[in-house]
């Protein structure tokens, strides 16, 4: 696959040195797309993707910082659907397609919760639907949730200017969204559409408008848009929750006075051995093959193998508006609002077994190669369970509302002020999960290799009568309370229950800019302004917990039962007869929930937490600009204070059930923050730039709030820290860009992150935590923290080029060469590279474009790339991944026009892997994508 992409890059970048040297020696006359402007300055004017090809250039010419941007071919009509997907065109920029559709993106090798987007200006209050995990309280923003056709263009600032927001370690979007008085009266957009899956094998309808109008004077403008946008989501795929010594699974433990096996200093079990020295199994019938006894203790297992089956309903409807009054020639006043509604009400089940927690003792076989596990029967259960369903409904609704003010006042002499001032507030999560599960006993097998798993059961997974619920009843207590039925303290076994976990997530800020001319030397404008920001992020959190006092079979539960698609985990790596098991309708759930004991909703008092931050900015920048030579230099001077409100209810073997306790913690630093941008016309066509800066990037708001959450399956816990420092880098960018002719580009950029104080997950195995599921202290949890332990260097080398060809041909390419080091990371044997990093990242996107016919394809490779630590400290990581789209438009009439879209046109199966490839941690599959839509513009 490496191959191809680089073979495909090669042939763009001789093609670009080629164009390059023919366009010096051709006339420039009937080259330029029909309204678009040539290389003496004038203002262009875009249609269609050339067009907004060559706008996105001018702004990187035109710019004093290392700048790249995406215009808008028309009004309403963005070059992709998802303005995600469009970023991901850009050099250095990458996206992460787990759930199919791109949603965050990572510029220059650095986590999407690293970067900002700012709304023509200032951050976007920011909430999410709670099911990638990498979107809790991050500071970061859904791309899929901002309409394309809102938005005028996106610039990427991957070198910051002292005059904008700090936060960014790798670099910062703009969006940049339409303004009446700068568009003819009456503009008018239309389109309508249709979206089909082929995973799903379900359809639905889109459509957008946006009118704009402005009075003879030019005086007064009202602009208005909207969108509706439906998405049926299905993915299936095979998941594994990690991987743990095989040596306290399989073989007998010398235990202490609990039950629980006694470890070396290492963490090593201490285990009970023959006289040849050899581990004696807890089953005495078991074997292993592939090596020893001792071979196979000292061996790696998954710690859990979860068939999934997710489906989702994405449902966005968005409205803006913008309103500008200018009472004065200088003077404009303009008011912008924004509403985002989105429903993304999804379904999860997942079919898994815990090989080692839940049937090691019951080990028949197993095979040992490289140190993993990668074959192994179990007979039937002799304790609880062999393995368990759980089916997740969550009803999620998102909720963003933004309202900015802007009063912009220029002088004749060039003088500014701009005062601005905004609010914005944004809600979702989990209103409530319904959480039940039912388990079974039947005997099992599984084998895996690097892209696949396979498990198979002895018996009828589709049969409800070989499962059943929990049978293990304990006295019920509620947050340290005893829960009372009758007047007595309920005996029952818990089977699930609804969880409410709603994040709300507020802005406000208020400031000015100015800008003030110094004539005609070397330095021509002093830029200064300050800004207010108070920023609140809070979970609120509550629930209920269902109980049956005696365990029921799953036909006797009294619901309709189906049982999964056929196919639906064709082509993910998954197979036997895991695929086919019990399918719970949605429905189903709930009605098994609410005929069971349920408890009064309660305060999840240590899963509510709250940030309130406040920060104050003030910054001075100088722009200049003679012979050539240009540029700006500054200094950003930013306060930043956190309080984190959250409780502490840490279960010990002493106090198995604490009653939360509420604490806050306060904190506050202060930080300055140079920048430096040098850009260099040593010809025309031939510019140098070069560019320093210090930034910082604050902690997720989650990571700040301490509460100490516990997962009882999976026996690990985790909790965040009020006292993380924010991450702070020294960024460098060297850029040297040709500009042959108008349209056609070729640019080299070299850059360096020098990152410390870098937040990373600290893992502290063998805690004591009370297991509600088993009702006994276990003293084998592994609880996870984050803390500023780490160090980091990233370089990066992008390539970059595009021109239009011949005959309405033209191309896009760029390649990305990046690369990280580490500092040692607790808990992690060596160094790794940075979240979202690809060492190597290819777009190749030509096209043709010509009379009323438009056509693309977009091809994006990003090599391997550690994605995040996950559960038993596993190192996720993604495989390479190749996607593949193309788009076709058709001019019917001047205002009315088809366009057919298709995305992942390769199917790619997404594959993750814990550190090694021969240890998979994830394969999904997402489908592909086809839409149909018509479009009018007046």
């Amino acid at each position: 696959m490496r191959l191809r992409s680089m073979m495909l890059m090669s042939t763009a970048l001789f093609g670009f040195a080629h164009v390059a040297q023919a366009q010096e020696t051709a006339p420039p006359a009937n080259t330029a797309p029909s309204g678009a402007a040539d290389d003496t300055g004038e203002d262009i004017v875009v249609t269609g993707y050339a067009g907004s090809l060559r706008q996105a250039i001018e702004l990187k010419r035109n710019a004093n910082a290392v700048v790249d941007a995406i215009s808008a071919e028309d009004i309403g009509k963005f070059p992709d659907r998802n303005v995600a997907e469009s970023l991901a065109h850009i050099p250095g920029v990458s996206i992460d397609r787990r759930f199919g559709e791109g949603e965050k993106v990572a510029i220059l090798g650095t986590d999407p919760a690293l970067n900002r987007m700012l709304l023509d200006g200032h951050a976007l209050a920011s909430a999410d639907w709670g099911g990638n995990d990498n979107d809790p309280s991050s500071r970061t923003f859904n791309y899929s949730l901002l309409a394309p056709e809102l938005v005028d263009r996106l610039e990427v600032y991957k070198s910051p200017e002292a005059r904008l927001e700090d936060g960014s370690l790798g670099g910062t979007v703009i969006v940049r969204t339409r303004r009446p008085l700068e568009l003819d009266a009456n503009s008018l957009f239309a389109s309508g559409g249709y979206t089909y899956n082929d995973r799903s094998e379900k359809g639905s309808v889109r459509g957008s408008g946006l009118y704009s109008w402005k009075n003879a004077d030019e005086t007064f403008g009202v602009l208005i848009a909207g969108t509706y946008d439906k998405q049926q989501l299905v993915r299936a795929g095979v998941e594994f929750f990690g991987y743990e010594k095989a040596d306290a699974r399989f073989f007998q433990t010398v235990n202490d006075a609990d039950g629980n096996p006694t470890r070396d200093s290492a963490g090593n079990a201490i285990l009970v051995r023959d006289a040849s020295g050899q581990p004696l199994f807890k089953n005495p019938s078991a074997t292993v093959s592939g090596g020893t006894r001792n071979d196979l203790a000292n061996a790696v297992l998954p710690f859990g193998i979860n068939y999934a089956y997710f489906q989702q309903k994405r449902e966005r409807t968005s409205i803006s508006g913008t309103v500008q009054y200018r009472p004065a020639s200088n003077l404009t006043l303009t008011l912008n609002g924004l509403h985002i509604d989105g429903d993304y009400n999804n379904y999860s089940q997942s079919m898994y077994t815990i090989p080692g927690a839940w049937s090691g003792q019951d080990l028949q076989s197993a095979t040992v190669s490289n140190g993993v596990v990668t074959n192994a029967a179990f007979g039937a259960a002799t304790s609880q369970r062999n393995a368990q369903l759980d089916t997740l409904v969550r009803s999620t609704k998102l909720k963003t509302d933004n309202l900015n003010f802007f009063a912009d006042w220029e002088g004749d002499d060039g003088a500014k002020v701009s005062f601005l001032g905004g609010w914005s507030k944004a809600t979702g999560g989990r209103n409530p999960e319904y959480l039940f599960n039912v388990q079974t006993k039947l005997p099992f097998s599984y084998a895996i290799t690097s892209n696949s798993a396979e498990v198979n059961y002895t018996g009828d997974l589709t049969n409800p009568a070989n499962y059943f619920t929990n049978p293990s009843n304990q006295l019920v207590t509620i947050e340290g309370r005893p829960f009372n039925v009758n007047g007595a303290q309920l005996n029952a076994a818990q089977i699930g229950g609804l969880d409410y976990s709603v994040t709300t997530d507020r802005d406000i800020f208020g400031g000015f800019d100015a800008t003030v001319p110094l004539g005609d030397g070397f330095f021509k404008q002093i830029l200064i302004g300050a800004r207010i920001t108070d920023h609140v992020n809070k979970i609120d959190a509550r629930g209920v917990n269902t109980y049956l006092t005696s365990s029921k079979l799953g036909n006797q539960l009294g619901v309709t039962t189906l049982t999964t698609p056929d196919g639906i985990f064709d082509g993910t790596g998954g197979s036997g007869s895991a695929t086919k098991y019990l399918n719970l309708p949605q429905q189903s759930v709930i009605d098994i929930l609410a005929n069971s004991i349920n408890t009064p909703l309660f305060t999840k008092v240590g899963g509510s937490t709250r940030v309130e931050e406040r920060t104050a900015a003030s910054y001075v920048q100088v722009n200049f600009d003679q012979g050539g030579l240009r540029g700006n230099v500054g200094g950003r001077l930013v306060y930043t204070r956190d309080v984190s409100f959250y409780a502490l209810s840490l279960p010990t073997k002493a106090n198995p059930n604490p009653t939360p306790v509420p604490t806050s913690t306060a904190t506050d630093y202060l930080k300055f923050l140079p920048a430096l941008n040098v850009a260099y016309e040593v010809s025309p066509q031939f510019i140098v730039r070069g560019a320093a800066a210090k930034v910082i990037s604050r902690p997720r708001y989650q990571d700040l709030a301490a509460s100490i959450s516990q997962n009882d399956t999976t026996l690990d816990a985790g909790g965040g820290n009020p006292n993380l420092k924010p991450y702070e880098s020294t960024n460098y960018e060297i850029t040297a860009e040709f500009y042959p002719r108008a349209g056609a580009l070729l640019s080299l950029e070299l850059y360096r992150r020098e990152i410390s104080n870098y937040i990373v997950s600290t893992s502290i195995p063998n805690q004591s935590f009370f297991n509600s599921l088993e009702g006994r202290v276990v003293s084998t949890y592994r609880v996870t923290s984050p803390i500023n332990a780490g160090k980091a260097k990233v370089n990066g080398v992008l390539v970059n080029g595009q021109a239009e060809i011949w005959g309405g041909f033209g191309i896009q390419a760029n390649y990305a060469y990046q690369d990280s080091s580490t500092s040692v990371i607790p808990g992690v044997t060596g160094s790794l590279n940075l979240p979202y990093l690809s060492k190597h990242t290819v777009n190749v996107i030509p096209y043709f474009e010509k009379g009323p016919f438009q056509a693309r394809v977009s091809y994006n490779y990003r090599s391997a790339y550690f994605r995040a630590l996950g559960r038993l400290n596993s190192l996720d990581s993604v495989a390479p991944y190749s996607q593949l789209d193309a788009s076709a438009s058709l001019a019917l009439t001047k205002n009315i026009s088809i366009t057919l879209n298709a995305q992942n046109l390769l199917d790619e199966t997404y594959i993750q892997y814990n550190g090694t490839r021969d240890r998979p941690s994830a394969f999904y599959k997402n489908g592909r994508t086809y839409v149909a839509s018509v479009s009018f513009r007046l």
